[in-house]
């Protein structure tokens, strides 16, 4: 190789060892190799609805990763809830320019985007991760999610892996009969209507209001995260009693509480195409990362509160299959809120349909239908 010819090879490898060196840097080992004349950092505001505990403490160390294996290029400067904006305020936040970026609960947003109660868990519906990403991956799940952000001005990234949820309350629930008149916390969307026709007083709180809410009697009991999260939140204090789905279902309503991470439409598209790509295979990184903290944090998390003497209760079987009878009407109805919700609601109804999974036979929604 002469000369000339040595120096466009090596101007091409340092072109392309950015990407190269952000797509395998998820050991934070490699930063990338700085163009010359780069722009100055571009640092994203980014507040997530995580109030405390591992969930926080997860995301914040993740973004302190970003400098580093972007090569300075690009910074995630992260918030935790409530910091910057409320956290049911977080996608007008982000909409509006507050904010460059936000890691939220998908759920939140169903009172505003009907077709967002379909991006997370609902009432005895897709109940394991995998069997989301069929949804995202396989049926085109994804592209749905960024279609229905992008009409907010916001560019959906992906999906973060979460875990299930519980509930924490002051007296005993055993079956679906001691939901009766209990005031009951929940997120809001099909999972309210879900345990409102079951008998409870629904009401909708973020996070962070969960504890004082229960403190001051203003609620019975309340859905929130798993066991790590909700000790840190000192939930044990105001509670006596946890309530689970039966063994094999932690939560029968929302057994993978999916989160996201949306970026601000104009930011997102002022981002040089090398980092978008790496943006988007970080999520990934992220999502695996998050999962795995809060697994093993929940599964060490336990016996806290069985030292503490409180009793955790499961759902019987038998209550699996009357949830089931509430909740399917329930999805049609909000299936059919409008043509966004049919459209992904109808991806998901067909791989609860496929033997692969096999939750759902059209004996079960009979008389009920998507109106595409």
């Amino acid at each position: 190789m002469d000369g000339e010819s040595r120096s466009q090879s090596r101007r091409r490898f340092l072109k392309t060892s950015g990407l190269v060196a952000g797509l395998t840097a998820t050991a934070v080992t490699v930063p990338w190799v700085r163009r010359a004349g780069a722009a100055d950092t571009i640092t994203w505001k980014i507040q997530t609805s995580w109030p405390a505990g591992v969930g926080l403490e997860t995301f914040q160390k993740w973004c302190g990763t970003i400098k580093e294996k972007t090569g300075g290029q690009l910074e995630f400067q992260p918030f935790k809830a409530k910091d910057i904006v409320g956290d049911f305020e977080l996608l007008d936040g982000v909409k509006n320019g507050v904010l460059e970026a936000m890691n939220s609960f998908s759920l939140y947003w169903a009172g505003k985007l009907p077709a967002a109660a379909f991006l997370s868990s609902y009432t005895m519906g897709l109940r394991y991760p995998h069997e989301w990403d069929i949804f995202f991956y396989s049926k085109g799940g994804l592209q749905a999610a960024r279609d229905l952000y992008a009409k907010q001005g916001l560019y959906y990234v992906n999906r973060i892996h979460h875990g299930p949820n519980i509930i924490h309350s002051k007296t005993p629930i055993r079956s679906i009969e001691d939901f009766r008149d209990l005031k009951l916390r929940v997120p809001g969307g099909m999972i309210a209507e879900t345990f409102a026709k079951a008998g409870a007083k629904t009401t909708l709180l973020p996070g962070g209001e969960v504890f004082s809410a229960l403190e001051k009697g203003t609620i019975d009991a309340a859905d929130y995260t798993g066991p790590a999260v909700n000790w840190a939140l000192g939930f044990q204090q105001v509670t006596k009693y946890i309530s689970m789905g039966p063994p094999g279902l932690m939560s029968v309503y929302q057994p993978v509480d999916l989160m996201d991470f949306a970026v601000n439409m104009t930011v997102w598209n002022q981002l040089p195409d090398n980092l978008k790509k790496f943006v988007e295979d970080e999520i990934q990184v992220y999502s695996n990362t998050h999962f795995g903290a809060i697994q093993k944090a929940d599964m060490e998390a336990w016996h806290k509160f069985t030292d503490a003497g409180i009793e955790i209760n499961r759902l019987g079987a038998e209550d699996l299959q009357k949830f089931q009878e509430i909740a399917v009407p329930i999805w049609f109805e909000w299936a059919n809120k409008d043509k966004d919700a049919a459209r992904i609601f109808k991806l998901q109804l067909e791989v609860m349909e496929n033997p692969t999974v096999g939750y759902v036979t059209p004996d079960m929604y009979q008389g009920l239908s998507i109106n595409l």
